[in-house]
């Protein structure tokens, strides 16, 4: 109220001026003018408007552990304001801290590496990296970010001060809603077991001890970079509070980073409140492993939403996807290797195993025609679940190959908006065979009338769904009283650490995709 009535009071004192003339003024309290000859002003240069958001840039780059330490690399400028850009070394050699500093951007200029690759039977951690609540952290084309495979990073923002990785065009505010593929992504390597060998003499069928040496090679990298060992609860560290932007940079033809990739990562790495914006390939690829995760939101991925493959042992709970309109392609993208020495699909050890639970899937895309898709004889279990399809013409869930409907773990508790074909069955398996194993399961809809507000949050008739119990499927999943991502606020799992936009609005107080947040 106050700067209303002061903007009221400097207005009329305009009104008095204007109505005197531009060198009058009428002085209280005398029946006269006072008459001011005021000097004609010497120009003086136009100045430069200051950013909106006034954030002015740090004094300098601070000191880190591994030599060389950080290159100072001048200012950059975008709507919040000018900051000091700090270009990360090439490689992290000792262990290192990258603190916040307001006015402090660090820029990932090519491969950054945390560490150097400590092989298949190496034991403990060599690097750790630690990056502080709060930093930003950008980069533009082929550059990426790689925690290599016996090292490890601790990147754990908070709620009120998420840890940002996004791109330069993201800084200078020329990034929108339908901007991707501006830099390459976020890379965490480990030591827990893989299929699908890079050896293919690793890959005999049906033979445990042959994949007893089998590991991988990273994707669209010139360097040689493997994962996969022995070790299924090895750590690569910690991801928490964490927005990875604009990702997807194609590195080599055809090959694209996600914003967040996993190979052979152990239960030991702790991935939580984590959001992808549109990525131009996948959002969360997990090649292998053993991956927990929990809070998640993928939001505008232009390829699948949720990727997982090569004998990952996967659980994830409280997952939130949102396809742009017009772009993507399935929601959950799940195989088990089928490209053995024999070619006999399915015989890949570790069998991929995926089990998502408390998810509300929003498909907006009919590119791929089906949300949940399986096959190569990957392990499925889905619990307590909403999925919203695009058209009457998609299907909620298809099953291919016998190998896989018989590897289904459950499906409970799973309510879809399905109309024309609610399931799909392919490559010698039929529509009915895979609707009976949805109708082996407790609670579960696929011709639900859903009652969805503000996109993703539960309406009546979702939160008068009957719920299961999936503690039962994983230790990793906590007792539910509602399906779905979110019951009734967006803020609960969701709000603050989340970024903003027109393709799915959190409410949170970090502000637009688009923008920076600013403390």
């Amino acid at each position: 109220m106050k700067k209303i009535q002061h903007t009221l009071v400097l207005g009329a004192s305009i009104i008095a001026l204007s109505g005197c003339g531009a060198d009058e003024i009428v002085s209280p309290g005398t029946s006269g003018d006072i008459i001011i000859n005021n000097p004609t002003p010497t120009p003086g240069p136009t100045p430069t408007p200051p950013p909106a958001s006034g954030v002015t840039p740090a004094a300098g780059c601070p000191t880190i552990n591994t030599a060389g330490g950080l290159t100072d690399a001048g200012t950059i400028s975008g709507p919040t304001g000018e900051y000091r850009v700090c270009q990360l070394p090439n490689t992290f050699d000792v262990d290192d801290n990258l603190p916040f500093v307001n006015g402090l951007l660090y820029e990932i200029v090519g491969r950054v590496n945390v560490g150097t690759d400590q092989g298949f039977n190496s034991t403990g951690t060599d690097v750790t990296v630690s990056i502080e609540p709060g930093a930003i952290l950008f980069a533009q084309g082929e550059s990426f970010f790689v925690v290599n495979r016996g090292n490890a990073i601790e990147a754990n923002g908070t709620a009120t001060m998420p840890i940002v990785w996004t791109s330069r065009d993201n800084v200078l505010g020329v990034a929108n809603d339908n901007s991707q593929a501006q830099w390459g992504g976020v890379v965490l390597l480990g030591r827990a077991p893989v299929s699908d060998c890079s050896d293919l003499t690793f890959n005999t069928p049906g033979n445990p001890t042959a994949n007893s040496q089998c590991e991988q090679q990273l994707e669209g990298t010139v360097v040689a970079t493997p994962f996969g060992g022995t070790d299924s609860a090895d750590s690569s560290g910690s991801i928490t509070f964490n927005q990875i932007r604009f990702s997807g940079f194609e590195l080599q033809q055809a090959n694209e980073l996600q914003s967040l990739t996993t190979g052979g990562t152990g239960s030991g790495t702790v991935i939580e409140n984590l959001q992808s914006f549109n990525s131009s390939d996948d959002g969360l690829e997990f090649f292998g492993g053993s991956v927990n995760a929990r809070n998640i939101a993928v939001i505008g991925a232009s390829d699948d939403s949720l990727d997982v493959d090569s004998g990952a042992q996967a659980n994830l709970e409280t997952v939130v996807v949102v396809q742009r309109t017009g772009t993507g392609d399935s929601l959950i993208e799940f195989d088990s290797p089928d490209d053995l020495a024999d070619g006999t699909p399915g015989n890949a050890l570790p069998q991929s195993t995926l089990q998502v639970n408390n998810f509300t899937f929003v498909q907006r895309s009919s590119s791929s025609g089906q949300a949940v898709r399986a096959r190569g004889g990957a392990a499925l279990g889905l619990t307590n679940g909403v999925i919203d399809i695009d058209t009457d013409d998609d299907v909620c869930i298809r099953i291919d190959e016998q190998i896989t409907l018989d590897a289904i773990i459950g499906f409970d508790s799973i309510v879809c908006d399905g109309v024309t074909r609610p399931v799909r069955g392919d490559a010698g398996v039929s529509d009915p065979e895979v609707q009976a194993e949805v109708d082996a399961g407790t609670n579960n809809d696929l011709t639900f009338m859903l009652s969805l507000t503000n996109t993703f949050v539960n309406g009546a008739n979702e939160n008068g769904h009957p719920v299961f119990d999936a503690t039962a499927r994983s230790s990793f999943f906590t007792t539910s009283t509602f399906i779905g991502a979110e019951d009734d606020n967006v803020a609960d799992n969701f709000g603050d650490w989340t970024c903003n936009s027109s393709i799915m609005d959190f409410g949170s107080a970090t502000g637009a995709c688009t923008s920076l947040p600013v403390y």
